[in-house]
Parts: C-alpha cells; sequence; structure tokens
C-alpha cells in the first residue's frame, strides 16, 4: 500500500465530515491522518485525509466522495507539488541535570519550549512527519511523559488554488 494526501473541499455544514470518514471506514480504509478547518471563504472547508491504499481502490473512493453532495472538489497533493506539515506537541523529562541537553535538541530541530517545570517541559514543533519522527527519536533517550500530534495539513505549491473555482459552485447552489 502506498500513502496518499487527498485535500478536499467541502461545504461548511454539519455532518459533512462524517459522511467522508464514513466512506472510508466502509471500504476498511485506515485513516492514516485526517485535519478538517475553514478556508478562505466562509462557506467551505477543507479536510486534509493521508490515508494507506492501492491505486484503484483510492480512484474508487474519490468518485464516490465525488457523488457526496456537499463535495465540492477533491485533489490529490503529491509530496513534491504540495507543503505539508504537523504540529507536534511533547513533553519530555527534563530535570535539572538533563535540561541543558534537551534544549539543545529543541533548538537543533528549530522547535520551541512552551512550557517549562521544574522537571519537564513541553516542546512544540512544526514540520514534515519526517522530521517529526526524527524530533522524537532524538527527545527518547531523555524520557517521553506525553505526545500530541495534529493531522497533516498540506497545500499545492504554486499560485493556483483549488477553491478559486469552488466557491462558485457553492454560491451556485445556494
Amino acid at each position: 500500500m502506498s500513502r496518499h494526501t487527498l485535500s478536499v473541499l467541502v461545504e461548511n455544514k454539519p455532518g459533512v465530515l462524517t459522511r467522508v470518514a464514513g466512506l472510508f471506514a466502509r471500504r476498511a480504509f485506515n485513516i492514516h491522518s485526517l485535519a478538517v478547518g475553514p478556508t478562505e471563504h466562509d462557506e467551505i472547508s477543507r479536510i486534509t485525509v493521508v490515508v494507506d491504499v492501492e491505486e484503484l481502490p483510492l480512484e474508487q473512493v474519490t468518485k464516490q466522495l465525488n457523488k457526496l453532495i456537499n463535495v465540492i472538489k477533491i485533489v490529490e497533493l503529491e509530496d513534491a507539488a504540495s507543503v505539508q506539515r504537523e504540529l507536534l506537541l511533547v513533553k519530555v523529562k527534563a530535570d535539572g541535570t538533563q535540561r541543558t541537553s534537551v534544549l539543545e535538541v529543541v533548538q537543533l530541530f528549530r522547535a520551541h519550549v512552551v512550557d517549562v517545570v521544574p522537571d519537564t517541559v513541553v516542546v512544540e514543533a512544526t514540520g514534515s512527519p519526517g522530521k517529526l519522527d526524527a524530533l522524537l527519536a532524538a527527545l527518547e533517550p531523555f524520557g517521553i511523559r506525553e505526545i500530541v500530534q495534529s493531522g497533516t495539513v498540506a497545500i499545492g505549491r504554486g499560485s493556483r488554488s483549488i477553491t478559486d473555482r469552488a466557491l462558485e459552485r457553492v454560491s451556485r447552489s445556494a
């Protein structure tokens, strides 16, 4: 199986996310990452789905997604043609003897310390999944207490916007 990132523009209405996620569940596809948020238009939301699936079943799911009434547009974002990022918050053991070493790792990865207490620090980092995995591996020897990681958000490179014509469709259907 290979990993695919889909950017799905949908009408900003209740229940749309449930229907989109349900379509993947009915096909028994495991969603690796799911992130949802508003776009530059109040009427449109963007769902970024990262899924491990073969090419042919993905094409079938894409066709079924297009049939959902509130789905406006679906674009597969290739790694080379898009910018993809995740957010990571990690709580690391950092007593007085380890704190300097932990802070060196944090600085090396251009991450930020966002909370400090006597025995731990909370680190915030954004980046590609590979960068965040490398940061976690570097922090592991100190003792990771807790991890919170967002889903992938992605946007196509270049000047084109996938929402340009999508707003026209939402305006016509209203």
